[in-house]
């Protein structure tokens, strides 16, 4: 039987400053409604696809949250299946936590989006808003709009003219990117959490120019009537030598100011060598196609700029050693230096000749291989063609349990949407004389979950090469929501997600939700951020520049 820990218990855990996993085994879309600030989520129908990563370590602490015991009791069996030996359930859950007293956080990236938010408040970053941006670029002012989120999301909508330079990548291309080191750099993202940490790296690197984030990222420039583009292909260009050797000695700078360790080749094989007893992640910041064109073996995919945000999504155990690499000794030292400032992980750089070894002795391509821990025995797998032809003649269900925003667009024709954590407890709701195959993306979570309930429903398959497949053969699709029975459960939706009429509203409720962050953090006094002042003239260079342009408006 698992072991129960009371609230007060794990916030005495959490105050330990010790190695622990808090995983959260609802779906995203429950758990952003209500959630502990240090949890990772992990959902208990995706846990054989999350574990690995998350918590690598099968002697680490682990904590299981839900609502109030609805899903921990299947996600402790599963953890005590694949090896993990101390295993606890909080108890009361989620609801047992807020009626010990304790804070309630909602949304997605809590801890990071929550450390974007104290950042700005302590720092004071300099700020512009949508309609000065506006002003100034019709003007023909001498900036330029430097864009910090990934190419995909850039590639979908962007700000008139900007230029994608995703976070890590802002002091590794930024003195290429501007024209001069007068040129105002203005730094935007989607809401705030990268426009804020992207503009106070350039400011905590003491890059010449004045810098400025965009106030509410491209949500506050279609709140105030303004267009996004979309579709464009607009990357920063990377540095020359000189430039980046200019760019790493502010890098450099940084990194020893934040007080971040730079460790040789034998350092890390000595963490390597303990990874049984201390948990250790390895990390590759750089450009996710740098990293699939070559890497050295073993090593995850993290551009700096998500792991910073979007930290509890890469790394489950609070206080484990973190390594980071890259091939240009800039982007590592700039991620380290957030990190370090987060308070509750141990890491460290490794030293750009004993990166270049390691990707000489053991390197190798491709995207980064998913660990997966199977939930149940076999999978019984159906083809394509079999399962159309079933469809058609009445005799087999599709089940979709991966997402349901990828549903809306497209799914197998007929196909019914359930969040895959919630499916064992539907599966009475289908006819028994039909057998039930399910499907993912690509097959693989599926597939998990179909060995898993096959004690349940001996009659459950999976699609093998899932909706992809399925899609790429030309069979075909129905698009909508008509068929989830499990709504949003699965998704936090974010408010470009929104329907047309409900937009504006969504916006200006997620921008005022990250501006109380820094109040709720207060109230809970949970966090251990401490955020350093790189003390660089960057900052009242940016805020000169940004002044005379509030004087030069009136």
């Amino acid at each position: 039987m698992p072991r129960f820990v009371s609230p007060a218990q794990l916030r005495t855990l959490i105050a330990q400053r010790s190695e622990l996993a808090v995983l959260d085994v609802r779906e995203e879309g429950v758990s952003a409604r209500r959630r502990l600030f240090y949890s990772s989520v992990a959902p208990v129908g995706r846990l054989g696809l999350l574990i690995e990563r998350l918590v690598p370590r099968r002697g680490t602490p682990v904590v299981l949250v839900d609502t109030n015991g609805e899903h921990t009791p299947r996600a402790a069996a599963l953890l005590a299946r694949w090896g993990y030996t101390d295993v606890s359930i909080l108890e009361g859950g989620v609801d047992g936590w807020a009626n010990a007293g304790y804070e309630v956080f909602s949304g997605t990236n809590v801890p990071g989006k929550a450390f974007g938010e104290v950042i700005e408040h302590e720092l004071h970053t300099p700020n512009i808003d949508a309609e000065t941006l506006k002003a100034r670029q019709d003007a023909g002012d001498d900036l330029v709009v430097l864009d910090s989120r990934p190419f995909g999301e850039f590639n979908t909508m962007n700000i008139p003219g900007g230029i994608d330079c995703a976070g890590a990548e802002l002091v590794y291309r930024a003195l290429a990117a501007a024209p001069s080191p007068e040129t105002l750099i203005v730094v935007n993202c989607a809401g705030r959490t990268r426009s804020i940490l992207g503009a106070q790296s350039l400011i905590n690197a003491g890059v010449p120019n004045p810098v400025a984030a965009l106030t509410g990222g491209s949500m506050s420039w279609l709140l105030a009537g303004l267009e996004l583009e979309h579709g464009e292909i607009r990357t920063a260009p990377r540095p020359d030598a000189a430039t980046l050797a200019a760019a790493r000695e502010l890098a450099i700078a940084a990194a020893r100011k934040a007080d971040v360790p730079i460790i040789n080749r034998e350092t890390l094989a000595a963490l390597e060598r303990e990874k049984g007893e201390r948990t250790l992640y390895r990390f590759d910041v750089r450009d996710p196609l740098e990293y699939e064109a070559g890497h050295p073996t073993g090593w995850r995919s993290a551009p700096g700029g998500q792991l910073v945000q979007a930290t509890d999504e890469y790394i489950g155990t609070l206080h484990a050693r973190v390594v980071l690499r890259d091939d240009d000794g800039v982007r590592a030292r700039m991620t380290a230096s957030w990190l370090r400032q987060l308070g509750y992980l141990d890491v460290r750089v490794l030293d750009d000749d004993a990166s270049a070894a390691l990707s000489a002795d053991a390197f190798e391509a491709g995207p980064e291989p998913l660990a997966v821990r199977p939930h149940g025995a076999r999978t019984r797998w159906i083809e394509a063609d079999q399962l159309r032809k079933s469809i058609e003649e009445g005799t087999a269900q599709a089940i979709d349990i991966d997402n349901s925003l990828a549903f809306r667009r497209g799914h197998v024709t007929g196909a019914r949407f359930v969040a895959a954590s919630e499916l064992l407890a539907r599966l009475d709701d289908f006819p028994n004389d039909k057998q039930l195959v399910l499907t993912s993306d690509d097959g693989v979570l599926a597939g998990l979950v179909a060995a898993e309930l096959a004690r349940e429903k001996p009659h459950i398959a999976a699609l093998i090469g899932g909706t992809r497949r399925w899609s790429a053969l030309g069979l075909p699709l129905e698009s909508g929501d008509n068929n989830n029975l499990t709504g949003d459960d699965d998704a936090w939706y974010s408010p470009y997600h929104a329907a047309p009429d409900r937009v504006a509203g969504q916006m200006n409720a997620y921008l005022e939700w990250e501006l109380q962050l820094v109040a709720q953090l207060e109230r809970d006094a949970i966090a251990s951020i401490d955020v350093l002042d790189f003390e660089t003239a960057t900052a009242a260079r940016s805020h000169e520049r940004l002044s005379a342009l509030k004087e030069s408006a009136l």
